[in-house]
């Protein structure tokens, strides 16, 4: 992301005197081995950015690509499944129970293993089904049912907590996995780890390339009368700083649910107390200790309406259940997942991921309708609220619209900066090889009491990055083998 300043007053063209100032040891102002710590720290750092952005960008590419349509499937579900969606608004929806009942007239098939009543006027109600037949058993079979009416809509394949229906589902997982189960999640973990770096790396060469009389000047701007390389790099950096920080969050929120960095963010918060609650859905034994809800009617919600079923205990039915939930200020949207074994309660949960957060959850005793317990969002830790934050935003859940443009807008904008980062490698080495790099030995001119807590921290945060401390280090071997040959070779000849 670094932009070109303008050339020096010599004798040679805008593109070789950039070109010498991209590979000068020190950059601007030609500081030699006794000038600044940055000056020395520079051609590290161009290095880094220059190989990472070359190695990286391809998957990088990928994310931003599969980004910016799951950025567009929001949009795009509720027009496709209009029909299971949306309903013409009656005047009075019937009781939980007997949505339910038509639901399971319809579809007997499966378990039902949560009910998310009409959040709102003129939007279905959605039973779901797990363990049923041709559905990834990670998914659920989502019945709509319009609460109104009692008719079922229609029935979908449903996936995560946001609801996400086939178009959706198919395009995160694409973004998440490419298709390829747990080894594609290593494309994706990857590019979040190397983003950060990329991104960082780039802000610090634009600031360098800022001469004197231009530091006063604030906002980032392309230089539209360059040309050549020098005008691709100089969109290249001003786009790039332009979006530094948005890449630097998308990096970071990506990271908190990867498969190996997320582990470690998960142990950390564990080890701090910064895990995020969940209400307790134990209560007392005995008979009417929960009850499992099977292929058929819901147990207090059966056919004849009398609360019972055949070899069940009472049961007091959805209807109590999300009456004692609205009586602790749950109000919609909710999702009522049902006791999952005897001796466990109904769970009844805020489900709204758009500002402000409605995340709050209690549990009730399946057999006397009285909540057992209680967890507000308001009490959670801190990192907790951050977390879900974060993950929101990066989903495009938290903002709604204006969320989902956002990230469109960042990613088209990264996929533009991996394009003009490309160009300039050709154009960089199109007057003899292509794509010629930067020098390598930079790190030789870094200070001794620089390099060694630079060092420690890299070993560090690779460790906690293992897709980031890994290529790092065979980048680091290859490149030492690589000195060593042209030495060598260099001795040979000479001699």
């Amino acid at each position: 992301m670094s932009a070109e300043p303008l050339a020096p007053a010599t004798g040679d063209s805008p593109d070789d005197a950039a070109d010498k100032e991209q590979h000068s040891p020190t950059g601007p102002g030609g500081a030699g081995p006794g000038g600044s710590v940055w000056a020395a720290l520079r051609s590290l750092v161009l290095r880094l950015h220059f190989y990472a952005g070359v190695l990286v960008a391809p998957f990088l590419l990928v994310a931003a690509v599969t980004g910016l349509l799951y950025a567009g499937s929001f949009q795009a579900e509720k027009l496709v499944y209009e029909h299971e969606l949306r309903v013409p608004v009656g005047d009075r929806e019937l009781p939980i129970s007997q949505q339910v009942a038509a639901a399971r007239k319809a579809h007997p098939e499966g378990e039902i293993s949560a009910v998310r009543p009409s959040p709102e006027g003129g939007a279905t109600t959605r039973v779901l089904l797990s363990g049923v037949k041709g559905v990834d058993p990670d998914h659920t079979l989502a019945v709509f049912v319009d609460p109104y009416t009692g008719k079922v809509r229609g029935a979908l394949e449903q996936y995560g907590s946001t609801g996400a229906l086939p178009l959706r589902t198919w395009i995160d997982e694409f973004h998440r996995d490419l298709h390829l189960g747990q080894t594609g999640r290593l494309y994706s973990e990857l590019a979040a780890s190397w983003l950060w770096v990329i991104a960082l790396g780039g802000v610090m060469l634009w600031l360098s390339r800022r001469r004197k009389k231009r530091t006063l000047r604030v906002v980032a701007l392309p230089e539209r009368a360059a040309t050549g390389r020098k005008r691709t790099m100089s969109f290249h950096g001003a786009a790039g700083l332009w979006v530094a920080l948005g890449l630097l969050f998308l990096s970071a929120t990506g990271l908190t649910w990867s498969t190996y960095a997320g582990a470690n963010v998960a142990d950390l918060r564990a080890a701090i107390g910064q895990t995020t609650p969940a209400v307790s859905a134990t209560v007392g034994g005995g008979e009417h200790a929960g009850h499992h809800m099977g292929s058929g009617s819901m147990p207090g919600m059966d056919m004849g309406g009398t609360g019972e079923k055949a070899g069940h205990a009472s049961d007091v039915g959805l209807d109590t259940v999300l009456r004692a939930a609205r009586a602790k200020d749950l109000d919609n949207p909710v999702e009522i997942v049902p006791p999952a074994e005897p001796g466990s309660a109904y769970v009844v949960s805020q489900i709204q991921r758009s500002w402000p957060e409605k995340q709050d959850s209690v549990a009730i005793d399946p057999a006397t309708g009285e909540v057992t317990d209680v967890q507000r969002f308001a009490d959670y830790p801190v990192l907790a609220k951050l977390t879900r934050w974060g993950i929101d935003l990066h989903t495009g859940n938290l903002f709604g619209l204006v969320n989902q443009i956002a990230l469109a807008a960042l990613a088209l904008t990264l996929i533009l900066l991996i394009v003009w980062g490309y160009r300039m490698w050709w154009q960089r080495g199109r007057a003899s090889a292509f794509g010629r790099p930067i020098p390598r030995g930079a790190w030789r001119r870094v200070p001794l009491y620089v390099l060694l807590p630079l060092a420690t921290v890299t070993a560090v945060i690779g460790y906690c990055l293992p897709l980031l401390g890994i290529p790092l280090a065979v980048f680091l071997a290859v490149d030492i083998l690589m000195g060593q040959i042209t030495r060598r070779r260099g001795t040979t000849s000479a001699t």
